[in-house]
């Protein structure tokens, strides 16, 4: 619960703009539930079983009320003006057909070409806050390709035409490049990790917590490539951003796709 008060202080105190917090709680046996429940500016919901991240995120999709899916964990610490730079990235590209990642700072290095490395504690206890709000900005970050690496954002609808997260991943493992790559099957092209946005990654503080399922394994048999090739290869994850990559074509190529269907189905009947 310490690392989910956190998070939720810092959305509220770092946050440019005010948004609607939904916060899922899974079994909540140590106190979650009953704090939430005093927290008036916060939705909820509820399993006194753990659901995963994949059935809970799409339980949440009901409460949403505003026209983007943010998705954050609950082992990070938004850092200030974190949504800022996203929502200027989303007035500048001008159509639905994106997916956005902010930038990670995290404390040790792992090779993961999207972070930043500045060390302010590996948890809770050795969080140096303070010095992590003084110098955020020191490490310059270019905007970089490939999003899949929360926090998230697509439009509400974007998330419901590919049917939000795909549950045979549950609880969780690989379930984030399946996104992007159902989003990429919809004809997405603009997979952008924003470097100007920031938060601090404790790393792994939920995921360490429940037995992690064969995501590697189901996402081959189920897109007949890689995570990594995928990734790698067709997103590019983590090489500097090309604004030639802001296209509108998707836009056409899912319409053209709907016209096939809705011409085949013509002829069935």
């Amino acid at each position: 619960m310490a690392y989910l008060q956190l998070c939720i202080k810092s959305i509220r105190k770092n946050a440019h703009f005010e948004h609607q917090i939904i916060v899922i709680i899974n079994e909540g046996k140590d106190g979650t539930l009953e704090w939430v429940e005093t927290q008036t500016d916060l939705d909820y919901i509820f399993s006194d079983t753990n659901l995963g991240i994949c059935f809970g995120l799409n339980a949440a999709r009901s409460l949403i009320q505003g026209d983007y899916v943010c998705y954050m964990n609950d082992d990070m610490y938004a850092c200030p003006n974190w949504d800022l730079p996203l929502k200027n990235e989303i007035d500048a590209i001008g159509h639905n057909y994106f997916f956005l990642s902010g930038t990670m700072i995290e404390p040790t290095d792992t090779n993961n070409p999207c972070v930043i490395i500045q060390p302010y504690g590996t948890d809770i206890d050795t969080f140096e806050e303070e010095l992590l709000l003084k110098n955020y900005k020191k490490n310059t970050k270019k905007d970089w390709k490939g999003a899949t690496w929360p926090p998230n954002v697509l439009h509400r609808d974007l998330w419901d035409l590919v049917g939000g997260m795909s549950v045979e991943f549950s609880p969780g493992m690989y379930s984030d490049p399946d996104l992007s790559r159902k989003l990429w099957a919809a004809g997405v092209r603009y997979f952008k990790g924003i470097g100007e946005s920031r938060v601090y990654h404790f790393g792994s503080k939920s995921t360490g917590k429940i037995k992690h399922n064969k995501g590697k394994k189901t996402f081959l048999m189920k897109w007949g490539v890689s995570s990594r090739d995928f990734t790698g290869r067709t997103l590019e994850r983590g090489n500097a951003f090309e604004e030639t990559n802001k296209s509108i074509e998707p836009i056409k190529n899912v319409k053209s796709k709907f016209k096939q269907i809705l011409a085949i189905l013509s002829k069935d009947t």
